[in-house]
């Protein structure tokens, strides 16, 4: 596991790819451009039959530069870190921060690979990433980039239900107008990263956020709840009016002359615009779950309470 820290000042565990894999991906790679070496060689022997030897040899290494240098940087470049070897190892060239890498990434580690891989074998570059803490060859240190496994199993152990009816029912009349969609993003995805966060990172985070969201509804959150559970079941809340909303738009363009036919609305079992009364009432959504690990504050003694096998929330004591 390997800690990266963001922009965002946010602490993202990512799993560095090590030898055995970044081996077998380079592999597949270096078989398909000399796949595509040869057949352009041969496809230019035959057209350069009648030039001289000079010109045969400055053909056979522009081909080369191009085939088995450029080819690789251009494949990183147009997608992003994901050539073919890679993509069926499942694993993917970013940045130290994360992010996805350019142009100049995949021009520093083409250009190292001439010397680490085509040079030596792939010796030199076995060699560097044995040293790594990282699994880094000497073209990542250079460019800045790590390699890293996409293709890692989810931990289910951190997936909780939405927020029980004790603490959702508790904002079905919360102001939330005064709130901005920036905030719903930025709270969305401390909720959906918080099991990536480091602990004393995600506290202050849910902490701000939490402050931000009461300061603009007047309305202090709940006492013994986690900040993370809070702001989840204030985004429940919202989800829930959203498909209401949608629900009785969609009823009420179903009772209008020539309205279109019934639409199904995600994240409810209903169907609008099929047949339904026009008085009937509107269930609440399923809304999936939320992974949800709240942190607890450094140094702070964990709230006491009985967890509900039902939920996978306590109410607070």
């Amino acid at each position: 596991m390997s800690e990266l820290v963001t922009g965002d000042a946010v602490v993202l565990e990512l799993r560095p790819a090590r030898l055995p894999s970044r081996a077998l991906a380079q592999a597949i790679d270096t078989a398909l451009l000399l796949i595509v070496f040869v057949v352009l060689s041969i496809a230019l022997a035959l057209a350069t039959s009648t030039l001289d030897d000079a010109a045969v040899a400055a053909v056979a290494v522009a081909s080369f530069l191009l085939v088995l240098v450029g080819g690789p940087i251009a494949v990183e470049t147009l997608s992003h870190g994901r050539s073919l070897g890679k993509l069926a190892c499942g694993l993917r060239v970013v940045r130290e921060d994360g992010g996805p890498i350019a142009f100049r990434h995949a021009l520093v580690r083409g250009a190292m690979g001439v010397v680490e891989i085509l040079s030596s074998f792939g010796a030199v570059a076995a060699i560097a990433s044995l040293v790594s803490a990282r699994g880094r060859r000497l073209g990542d240190v250079f460019a800045g980039t790590l390699v890293v496994r996409e293709r890692v199993p989810a931990d289910r152990s951190r997936a909780l239900p939405p927020p029980p009816p004790w603490l959702a029912s508790r904002f079905a009349q919360l102001d939330l107008s005064a709130v901005p969609d920036g905030f719903w993003l930025s709270a969305r995805q401390y909720v959906s990263r918080l099991h990536q966060l480091d602990p004393a990172v995600g506290y202050a985070i849910g902490e701000r956020l939490a402050g931000e969201l009461a300061a603009r509804t007047a309305v202090p959150p709940p006492e013994g709840v986690p900040h993370a559970a809070y702001l989840a079941a204030v985004l429940h809340e919202r989800r829930t009016r959203e498909v209401r909303r949608m629900l009785s738009a969609e009823r009420a363009a179903d009772r209008a002359p020539g309205a279109a036919a019934g639409v199904r609305v995600p994240g409810t079992g209903a169907t609008a615009g099929w047949g339904a009364p026009a008085g009937a009432p509107v269930a609440a959504p399923q809304v999936a779950p939320v992974p949800l690990a709240a942190p607890v504050a450094p140094g702070s003694a964990a709230v006491p309470a009985t967890v509900s096998a039902s939920t996978g929330f306590a109410p607070p004591a």
